[in-house]
């Protein structure tokens, strides 16, 4: 029988999701490749208990998550029956809708169609009534935006999720979804973009100032570049890592010489801190409190350990900004 550690909220910190009453951890667990068939079961119950037992108390899932697409859900399911069903009023846990999940042309995207009935496929491998937050996985150009909206409202009115959020959507699409979403009376809760020190669209383009504006809350993925921004690949492509796999998400290809050096150079900054490249890369992410959560993935209970430190240290000077912007653009 599980216990969680009685300490479990001494030390992470928690954040305001926008201008709502949730609050997040600074850093939230994806169970985006490292849940599946393909993993040990009791590895994946172990990363679980030791996320919450740091204080780790949002899960974060889509229905595309595995592989195969699916199994994610249904690892948490197996893993909340039997480890998390006393606590699950001390967990957040979030799904997506968006992408490919089944034939024909109800199987993805935005229709009304699909995010409900997907919704309702994700809550049965959960095992679950509600989830705490149900996102638009990504905009549709040929649906009309009030109806994926109208959808997110639906959710919440059905008393199957209690809050809504979208991710990969545009500062534009986010401001307009918001609107949408405010005349319905349901709040747009969050944006999940993808943001790291080496991927700042959020900031290019406008996203991170429309959050702001509308008071919304934000959570960032793949702050660590799909593991890029760790210290895997500083002495070359290492047989197991996922640049050497036929992963579609990270080829032997991104691994400049150019992109190695800035790597280094970061990993130098790092060291200065006291931090692993990793645990800077996610300190920079949460730096200044614009981002609400971070989000880690992890193959093993010890990875996510060393990535809850980096909430150890969440400040920069002035001077340390400049040497990774400067890092990272030569």
């Amino acid at each position: 029988m599980y216990t969680p550690h009685p300490d479990r909220y001494a030390d992470m910190p928690y954040r305001r999701t926008g201008r709502s009453g949730l609050k997040l951890p600074a850093l939230s667990l994806g169970l985006w490749h490292n849940f599946g068939p393909d993993r040990p079961a009791e590895t994946q119950r172990a990363i679980l208990r030791r996320a919450f037992d740091l204080g780790v108390t949002h899960f974060d899932l889509a229905n595309n998550y595995g592989p195969p697409p699916g199994a994610a859900e249904s690892a948490l399911g197996e893993a909340l029956r039997a480890d998390f069903a006393p606590y699950r009023d001390e967990l957040v846990i979030s799904t997506k809708a968006g992408y490919l999940m089944w034939p024909g042309p109800y199987g993805e995207w935005g229709s009304r169609k699909y995010l409900l009935s997907s919704l309702d496929q994700s809550l049965r491998r959960m095992g679950l009534d509600y989830v705490d937050i149900f996102y638009s996985h990504r905009f549709d150009p040929d649906t009309p935006l009030e109806e994926t909206m109208g959808a997110l409202h639906s959710a919440v009115r059905q008393g199957k999720a209690l809050y809504v959020g979208v991710s990969n959507y545009s500062a534009e699409q986010t401001r307009e979804a918001a609107r949408i979403l405010a005349d319905l009376g349901t709040p747009l809760l969050i944006h999940q973009p993808r943001y790291s020190m080496l991927d700042r669209r959020p900031e290019e383009e406008g996203l991170l100032d429309a959050l702001d504006e509308l008071r919304a809350g934000s959570i960032a993925y793949s702050p660590l570049e799909q593991g890029l921004l760790t210290a895997r690949y500083l002495d070359g492509i290492p047989e197991d890592s996922r640049a050497a796999s036929d992963s579609p998400f990270l080829n032997t290809d991104a691994l400049t010489e150019d992109l190695v050096a800035r790597l280094r150079t970061l990993n130098e900054i790092a060291a200065s801190r006291g931090q692993s490249l990793a645990q800077m890369a996610l300190a920079w992410v949460l730096r200044g409190g614009r981002v609400t959560s971070a989000l880690v993935g992890a193959s093993s209970p010890e990875q996510l350990q060393d990535s809850v430190a980096a909430t150890g240290n969440l400040d920069f000077d002035a001077e340390e900004l400049a040497r990774i912007d400067a890092a990272v653009k030569q």
